[in-house]
């Protein structure tokens, strides 16, 4: 066994080898970028390498200065966690030279899988089921349209080299691919170094499902399961989940065996993702096709090791030592179903625009990277919660800064129950914990997904968030129950913070009594408050429960139940901005003005401030560069068409004109860096 291994990666992939890495007694170096240099994962290592600037292409992709770093502190071998070098066969090659292992599979298997045409040659060779479409180089936007047309639409434009979502494009007509087929080669070659793209059909009402391979230098290769990952946004996962809801027990093995043949044929090892694609139309679930399969660790592996008990890393470690895989096939169960949800630094409340800055506040609901704890008579990392457990893997610390040169990732919540229902009950409960101010994040669009209806009877696709969400997210529906529980606990909030203020020494007339009859605006609803000791009367309506809110504090619980109806147990981020209470639970934000009840008419007489009307201005609506103008001063434009494309978080943003136009003034260059509503350009 390896007695010291460097970590080619940063944030919570770092820290997730650096634990298991520390379980098994190998020491651990980090490498490091100038915007990581007090990153957790930099403490975490035994030793750490500055390794260049901020920019990937400066350090974390240099693969030279890793393998300095190797060789300076005496590390036997490199893990690439996921991303930036792990499938690259260069570096994999590199390492070999120098004698140092590389904890992945071949440079053979890399090669052959990671090129997206080739491996579909060798999986039709396999005698895996691929999807139709066009294996082959493409010239140009031309032979694109051409392509696709033959294809027929729906189409798919993929970079060869992709993956993360970055270099996708769905196209549904000519005029799809004519506007996105340059833009899939730019992304391909910014994000991978290879512009080559090529085309296949999209299957309609598609679930995204992945086999998780486990192989030894010995020739023995396990499947572990599946996991489902169809809920994502631009191609990206959102959740994932392991078992998933629509495989059976005959598509399980069905899907498995085909994975473990493939990647036989390419004497794979360590551990390997194959992702299929899997028609939602078919009742049979047969019609499974190959899409990639992914050399590496995937983000979303601690769902498969929650309900299988093994420790992906550590094998990969063992295996890359040379060892034997020490469980045959027949030893992979399913126990339980693990869930876990991507917390992202974007705004679901605007378009889901990438957010960078200060993690002012940051505190998960649990402390990431405990110890195994004993749940369900099983070894779980996480912490116990009744009969499951949660766990929260991240990479960043409050006070620090989420980077506009890295994934926007913020953390991963993953949770595990005997059941699918207690597995997101578990979610919902967590995500409420979570306190992360300073940037725009998603748990409350995560927290909507976890109660809404159609994910919890399981009938998913890859176009649930574009079909349940078309008019973008706006905070998870809240019914009238939790409204009048939610102006019960704004009424007793401003009870509190008055009475409070009543105490204070000094005040001409004396402590004054606090009313306990209130009007709260809750949005656009009204709701008349009597509070009494441990109820409210909320419109009439007996509200019965106890909120544990104190001035000064940020999180709080409360329990609510209304008339005869079920107790309700909510975690709250409470907020005083102005004279109005924000209170978030549950998936939304809510705000509230409180007033006594006597006071009331009075409000009804103030004005409305009217915002300004900015819809003559292109504003960027986040931190990026500024890639390509559409148009040129002067130009007659109309609504939906392309103005302008703005790079963000590695991901190219098309911003469209709202209305129909005359370009008066461009006041920003191709290549310029933009800040957060910045003006672009200006219609007459």
């Amino acid at each position: 066994m390896f007695s010291k291994i460097l970590i080619a990666n940063r944030g919570e992939i770092a820290c997730r080898v650096i634990t298991t890495a520390r379980r098994m007694g190998i020491k651990t170096v980090a490498v490091y970028s100038d915007a990581d240099a007090r990153a957790p994962f930099v403490a975490m290592a035994d030793e750490a390498v500055h390794i260049g600037a901020s920019p990937a292409a400066e350090s974390y992709l240099v693969a030279d200065k890793i393998i300095a770093a190797a060789k300076q502190t005496g590390a036997e071998a490199v893990h690439p966690g996921y991303g930036f070098l792990s499938e690259r066969t260069s570096f994999a090659e590199a390492l070999a030279k120098e004698n140092i292992a590389f904890i992945g599979p071949p440079v053979g298997a890399i090669a052959a899988m990671g090129d997206k045409i080739e491996s579909k040659k060798l999986a039709m060779q396999a005698g895996v089921n691929v999807v139709p479409g066009f294996v082959g180089e493409i010239e140009d936007t031309e032979h694109a349209v051409r392509i696709s047309n033959e294809i027929g639409y729906p189409v798919m434009m993929k970079a060869s080299a992709g993956g993360g979502g970055k270099g996708m494009r769905l196209a549904y007509s000519e005029a799809d691919v004519r506007e996105g087929f340059e833009s899939v080669k730019r992304e391909g070659l910014n994000s991978f170094g290879d512009d080559r793209v090529f085309i296949e059909k999209f299957i309609l009402n598609p679930r995204h499902i992945e086999i998780q391979i486990l192989g030894d230098q010995h020739g023995n290769i396990l499947y572990l399961n599946e996991r489902e990952c169809s809920i994502q946004r631009r191609h990206q996962k959102v959740v994932e989940e392991a078992p998933s809801p629509f495989v059976t027990p005959k598509m399980r093995k069905a899907m498995g065996e085909q994975c473990v043949a493939l990647a036989r044929a390419v004497g794979y090892y360590s551990a390997g993702t194959v992702e299929l694609i899997v028609s939602g139309a078919d009742p049979s679930g047969e019609s499974f096709y190959f899409l990639e399969m992914n050399t590496r660790l995937q983000v979303e592996h601690p769902v498969t090791e929650a309900i299988t008990g093994i420790d992906l890393v550590e094998q990969m470690i063992r295996v890359a030592a040379g060892e034997r895989l020490a469980m045959t096939q027949d030893d992979i169960g399913i126990d339980g179903w693990s869930i876990e949800n991507r917390v992202y630094a974007e705004d679901p409340y605007r378009g889901f625009l990438p957010s960078t800055g200060r993690l002012v506040h940051y505190s998960p609901p649990i402390a990431g990277w405990v110890e195994d704890e004993t749940v369900a008579g099983k070894a779980r990392r996480g912490v116990a919660h009744g009969a499951g457990s949660v766990r929260v893997d991240d990479g960043v610390y409050e006070g620090g800064e989420v980077s506009r040169f890295y994934d926007p990732m913020i953390a991963k919540l993953i949770t595990w129950a005997p059941t699918r229902d207690a597995a997101a009950d578990l979610q919902i409960e967590a995500l409420d914990k979570f306190r992360i101010k300073g940037l725009g994040h998603n748990v409350d669009f995560l927290s909507a997904i976890m109660q809404h209806p159609r994910f919890r009877s399981g009938e998913l696709t890859t176009g649930f968030i574009a079909e349940e969400y078309p008019e973008g997210f706006h905070g998870a529906a809240t019914g009238d129950e939790m409204k009048r529980i939610l102006a019960a606990v704004c009424a007793g909030n401003e009870f509190t913070l008055q009475a409070r203020s009543r105490r204070i020494s000094g005040q001409l007339d004396g402590p004054l009594s606090v009313t306990s009859e209130w009007l709260v605006k809750l949005g656009d609803e009204r709701f008349e408050v009597r509070l009494g000791e441990g109820h409210a009367i909320v419109d009439g309506v007996r509200v019965d429960g106890t909120c544990s809110w104190l001035p000064g504090m940020v999180q709080a619980e409360a329990t609510g139940k209304v008339g005869e109806g079920a107790t309700q147990h909510l975690g709250l981020i409470v907020e005083r901005i102005g004279n109005r209470w924000k209170i978030t639970t549950r998936g939304a934000a809510h705000s509230a003005l409180v007033l006594p009840l006597r006071l009331a008419q009075h409000e009804r007489l103030m004005l409305e401030k009217v915002p300004p009307d900015l819809s003559r201005f292109l504003i960027c609506p986040m931190p990026g560069m500024l890639v390509k103008l559409h148009v040129a001063e002067g130009e007659t434009v109309q609504p939906g068409q392309p103005l302008a494309t703005v790079e963000a978080m590695k991901m190219e943003n098309i911003l469209r004109a709202e209305k129909e136009g005359v370009i008066a003034k461009i006041n920003a260059a191709e290549g310029e860096s933009l800040a957060v509503d910045a003006v672009i350009l200006e219609l007459e």
